[in-house]
């Protein structure tokens, strides 16, 4: 392997020179995916998760055609796309992130400064090209494309939710059953999450030196400072401070840290916020169990998922008053139209709003 220069993802410096492949093909696509990651690590600083996944589309794509690079065609792309819609049905925004990951592919295999369209030529006589083009690639329109049946909970779904949640701790300790402090954790989580605007990744990487003190009323758990909100783009976590602004969140959390969490094994020797039986870090795909397990059990809507927590986290802000300038920073949008995309206020509250602009129209001295 050699340095990280944009130079060492050129073919002639990932292939062996003068060396006879025994199968060519197979050889110089394997070249091209090493090429193209050193070009992703080098030029571009992405994380390797972020390359990994983009490999595993293209290999997924030259499964599809049963073909090699300098063979794809945009009837290729064309006819993928339409068995990954129709078929496969995949998300737009999953749909979109495969084109970019072809598109980008495309890009490097295409350019003359990376030799391929050259090394392609001389053993195989053709050339890959570029088939990712505006008339058969989806736009990105929104910078938040969730799914329509994706929507806040009630702030009576919240309450069901939440008293569930506490019930599973007492009849834990009711019956006898180990069960209790994990019941206590995942009762805590969820009204993190829903407390601060919180994640699932963001809830999970927690840990307990996370919590300052803002105000002095909140103790240490002022705000919270989450270090691994949501990368775009391949750039690293975000970082955001988010204050506490409700304080029967911060009473939870509180006594969770102070009488839950020493009782799990580890807990002096880790800082992880929420703790495992065994004194690993909960992940996010446990807590994604937990809540779909309480839902189901309350015959709520099975498109409600943790990420509801922080769509109602949003729109329960906007309709107690908060400042519309003060929700997007809460929750590290750095664009008004994605927590706009988050927000679903009530009827009642739309109700009031109306009642009190008309009250203001039709006053005793009305503006005009």
């Amino acid at each position: 392997m050699l340095g990280g220069g944009l130079g060492d993802a050129s073919a002639r410096l990932v292939l062996l020179q003068g060396v006879s492949l025994l199968r060519p093909e197979d050889a110089v696509l394997e070249a091209m995916l090493e090429g193209w990651a050193r070009q992703q690590r080098g030029g571009r600083r992405l994380q390797p998760k972020t390359i990994e996944d983009r490999r595993r589309v293209v290999e997924r794509f030259g499964e599809f055609t049963n073909a090699y690079p300098w063979q794809w065609t945009a009837s290729d792309l064309d006819d993928w796309m339409t068995h990954l819609i129709g078929v496969a049905r995949r998300a737009e925004s999953t749909i979109r992130s495969y084109q970019g990951a072809i598109r980008m592919f495309c890009d490097y295999v295409t350019s003359p400064h990376y030799q391929w369209p050259a090394e392609c030529e001389e053993r195989f006589g053709t050339h890959p090209v570029q088939i990712c083009h505006e008339w058969n690639t989806a736009a990105h329109l929104v910078e938040c494309e969730g799914r329509p049946g994706r929507r806040p909970m009630t702030r009576a779904e919240l309450q069901l939710f939440f008293d569930y949640a506490d019930d599973q701790v007492e009849r834990a300790v009711r019956l006898g059953r180990k069960g209790a402090l994990a019941a206590y954790r995942n009762a805590t989580v969820f009204k993190v999450m829903y407390g601060w605007g919180c994640r699932c990744t963001e809830t999970s990487r927690l840990d307990t030196f996370d919590f300052h003190a803002a105000a002095p009323e909140l103790g240490e758990f002022g705000s919270l400072h989450v270090r691994y909100g949501k990368r775009t783009k391949g750039s690293p976590w975000r970082r955001r401070t988010t204050l506490s602004v409700m304080p029967w969140a911060v009473e939870a959390v509180a006594d969770y840290v102070m009488n839950v969490r020493p009782r799990y094994a580890g807990a002096e020797s880790g800082a992880a916020l929420w703790l495992t039986e065994r004194g690993g870090r909960l992940q996010p795909r446990e807590i994604e169990d937990r809540f779909a397990s309480y839902r189901d059990a309350l015959g709520l809507d099975k498109d409600l998922v943790p990420h509801c927590l922080r769509h109602s986290h949003v729109t329960h802000q906007i309709e107690d008053g908060a400042d519309p300038a003060f929700v997007p920073r809460q929750v590290g949008h750095r664009y008004a139209s994605t927590t706009a995309l988050y927000t679903g206020v009530s009827g009642d509250f739309m109700n009031t709003m109306m009642r009190r602009m008309l009250d203001r129209a039709l006053g005793p001295d009305p503006v005009r």
